[in-house]
C-alpha cells in the first residue's frame, strides 16, 4: 500500500500521480506497505513502534515524514487513546475496589482485565507490522478522524 509523500493519501499501485493533490509520485523499489526513504523506517515498523509506548506515538506525530503519513499517524493516535482510556479504566477500577465486599470480589478480575489489555495490544502491533489498520470500536474511528484531518 502506497502513500502520497506530500498529503498521505492511499495512492494506487503504479499510479504517477496522486489523486487527490496531483503531486507526481516516484516508482519506489520498495514493495507495497514499506513506502520509506533510505535510513528511514518503513510505514509497518513505524506504527508498530506507535504502539511500544506513548513517547514514540508523539515523535511520529511531531517528526516528518511520518507526521505526514496518514498510516503511522492512525496507528499513533489509536496508541495515545488507547493508553488514555487504559489508563482512566484502571483509575475507575481503583476506585471500585473501595465499595464494600464487591469491591475485593472485583480485585480478583483485575488479572484477567489486564490480560485482556494486555492481548489487545500484540494484536495491535502486530497488525500494524502487517500493515494493516486494525480499528478499536471507538477509539479507532476517533484516531482515524485526527489521522485524516489537515494539518
Amino acid at each position: 500500500m502506497a502513500f502520497c509523500s506530500n498529503c498521505g493519501t492511499q495512492v494506487p499501485a503504479g499510479a504517477a500521480a496522486c489523486p487527490n493533490c496531483g503531486s507526481a509520485q516516484s516508482v519506489s523499489a520498495y514493495p507495497a506497505g514499506s513506502s520509506t526513504q533510505p535510513g528511514g523506517l518503513t510505514d509497518n515498523v513505524a506504527g508498530a513502534l506507535a504502539y511500544v509506548t506513548i513517547i514514540p506515538a508523539i515523535l511520529f506525530l511531531i517528526l516528518a515524514p511520518y507526521n505526514r503519513n496518514r498510516f503511522v499517524r492512525f496507528h499513533a493516535f489509536q496508541c495515545i487513546f488507547f493508553a488514555i482510556a487504559w489508563a482512566v479504566l484502571w483509575v475507575l477500577l481503583g476506585m471500585f475496589v473501595h465499595i464494600p465486599l464487591l469491591g475485593w470480589a472485583s480485585a480478583l478480575l483485575w488479572p484477567l482485565i489486564w490480560l485482556a489489555g494486555f492481548i489487545l495490544w500484540l494484536v495491535l502491533v502486530f497488525k500494524a507490522y502487517q500493515g494493516q489498520k486494525f480499528k478499536l470500536p471507538v477509539i479507532g474511528d476517533i484516531a482515524e478522524q485526527q489521522a485524516n484531518s489537515v494539518q
